[in-house]
């Protein structure tokens, strides 16, 4: 029998490079199709965790380690919605333009005797104070479609951003001090 394989619960092109990082290549992708709406008073730091969590069961596998993640991005007690569209793009910048804000990265392992083990990374980011022009620049890239908060801090958003306390792979979307951490914790291989 061979070692177990590795299952990552995600379609995101970053977390497949984050992972890389790792030296790991998923032996298979397993995106979850979960509803992903948060519940009614629901906390940012909860729902990343409880999204997290979902995942890896819905992608649970009998011999693999399934690793889940999910990136949420607060103004405070607000969940800041993924921006599917320019509007909530520009919202989200607007609101999120000359002040503080978390992004939470949770992250849970399934492991192939069923057990669970979560962690969360909390990033604390702040923008400038963005004018017009450079919101409308922004918007213009395209890079905020489908990103929560609608920003990726990856790409040109790097450069409105004067401050980031934290793991910026977490804000890319898999923190990866905690990934390795809970990896070894449960046992996977790792170099």
């Amino acid at each position: 029998m061979g070692s177990p394989k590795l299952v990552l619960a995600s379609a995101s092109p970053r977390r497949r490079d984050l992972i890389a990082r790792l030296g790991l290549e998923p032996d298979a992708i397993a995106p979850a199709d979960i509803d992903e709406t948060p519940h009614k008073g629901e906390l940012p730091r909860d729902y990343a965790k409880r999204m997290a969590r979902e995942k890896a069961h819905a992608a649970a596998s009998p011999d693999a380690y399934v690793l889940a993640g999910d990136t949420v991005v607060a103004a405070g007690r607000r969940i800041l919605p993924k921006a599917e569209d320019e509007a909530t793009a520009r919202k989200c910048l607007g609101l999120l333009s000359g002040r503080r804000h978390r992004v939470l990265s949770a992250i849970a392992l399934r492991a192939p005797d069923g057990s669970l083990r979560e962690r969360v990374s909390e990033t604390v980011v702040m923008f400038k104070r963005l004018s017009a022009d450079e919101i409308d620049a922004y918007i213009a890239s395209g890079e905020w479609d489908g990103k929560a908060g609608g920003y990726a801090i990856q790409g040109l958003a790097e450069g409105l951003i004067s401050r980031i306390q934290g793991s910026h792979s977490g804000v890319v979307g898999l923190p990866l001090y905690e990934t390795r951490a809970l990896l070894k914790a449960a046992g996977f291989a790792l170099a």
